[in-house]
């Protein structure tokens, strides 16, 4: 006779922390549409700029793609949070390029500037979730307490604690590369004569290492959480991870 949920199951209304991992992600990421909605002002701004060399126009673009991505999702009365999301993007990036600007910088160290948060967002991320990792709290875990009712109710169990850190490597990964690849193109255009090259490199990787990488970091938790079957109630029984670990 099976037994009643208890714990965090009923809390989730799930079999296994997997299954509300999987939920989590899906969520955060917000599907194709949210991770388009996050890369297209990025691709005006970089097409638009390469194209005029008019810091000010690429902006007005790039907010202008992002206002109207707004526009249909509030008739479409959905979500506006990746876009959201993406128009604060734009304005840190903004105000980090006036900041250029008022600093002496020309048109070429004002639009490198325009890509200096993310470099620095990827490289603060990647090393809070290392931390998290470390001190043996990973981020994931917070994903299962959030819906759970206990936000810390998932560190009692070693097993989920495993889990959560190698599902957390798994989005340590995407930054890392990020910071390994756009860091030296921002520092190289920095000190170049015609920084135009590296512009056009750091917006085409930033498109091309943004939700390419998400989705093949995701892909490689969705085959992680594929390989166990970890029980959100730790009451209940658990076979140990395999070599995943």
């Amino acid at each position: 006779m099976a037994r009643p949920a208890t714990g965090l199951s009923s809390s989730i209304g799930t079999d296994t922390v997997e299954s509300v991992v999987r939920a989590q992600l899906s969520k955060a990421l917000g599907g194709g549409r949210g991770m388009l909605e996050a890369a297209t002002p990025t691709i005006a701004f970089t097409v638009s700029y390469l194209s005029t060399k008019d810091l000010r126009l690429a902006l007005m673009i790039s907010v202008t793609a992002a206002l109207v991505l707004l526009a249909v999702r509030l008739v479409q009365r959905t979500t506006v949070q990746f876009v959201l999301n993406s128009l604060v993007g734009i304005g840190i990036g903004a105000l980090f390029a006036w900041r250029s600007a008022r600093g002496g910088g020309d048109a070429s160290d004002n639009a490198l500037a325009y890509f200096l948060p993310g470099i620095i967002y990827n490289g603060a991320y990647a090393v809070i979730m290392t931390l998290s990792i470390v001190v043996r709290w990973p981020v994931v875990g917070f994903m299962v307490g959030s819906v759970a009712g206990d936000p810390t109710a998932w560190h009692r169990d070693p097993q989920v604690v495993r889990l959560c850190r190698n599902l957390t490597w798994m989005l340590v990964a995407p930054c890392v590369l990020r910071l390994v690849v756009q860091g030296p193109l921002y520092v190289a255009g920095r000190g170049a004569e015609d920084a135009g090259t590296m512009i056009a490199a750091l917006g085409v990787s930033k498109i091309a290492m943004g939700w390419p990488l998400q989705l093949a970091a995701l892909g490689g938790m969705v085959w992680l959480l594929a390989r166990n079957r970890t029980p959100v109630d730790p009451d209940e029984p658990a076979p140990e991870l395999s070599s995943a670990d």
